[in-house]
């Protein structure tokens, strides 16, 4: 992923829209063609209004249904059952039906939801510095 036909490739950069295997006039090398997909992929699994936030809650500890639909204002109840539904499915999350009457539930991130940790910081960083640069660019 170094160079494309008459130009450089910044390693790691996702910006520019692949047709095929050519890239802005140019041809895409196997390793720019399985780091697009791998992006692809990363977005389907994190796709949505409410997937990442769910992640980024959980981090902070398990929490029954109910707490986390207090927690996500906004989202309703069908929607979080499919969003825990889907990232379940994906080995994101764990569900645990607990002996209390009524029934409650309980999700909690699993040890291989918890590899997305560094990538949420990383988020929440950027959106800090983000909103700073944005302040700082209004004052002006």
């Amino acid at each position: 992923m170094t160079s494309l036909k008459g130009g450089s490739f910044l390693r790691g950069s996702s910006y520019f829209y692949t047709m095929g295997n050519t890239i802005a006039g140019g041809q895409v090398s196997t390793d720019c063609t399985r780091h697009f997909k791998a992006i692809q992929d990363t977005q389907y699994i994190l796709n949505g209004k409410w997937r990442v936030l769910i992640i980024a809650v959980l981090g902070s500890g398990s929490r029954r249904y109910l707490e986390l639909q207090r927690l996500l204002d906004g989202i309703g109840s069908k929607m979080l059952s499919k969003e825990l539904r889907h990232l379940e499915i994906n080995g994101l999350i764990s569900r645990k039906v607990l002996p209390s009457k009524p029934i409650s539930v309980e999700y909690a991130l699993t040890e291989y939801g918890r590899t997305l940790k560094p990538i949420m910081d990383e988020m929440a960083q950027w959106g800090m510095d983000h909103k700073e640069r944005i302040q700082q660019e209004m004052k002006r």
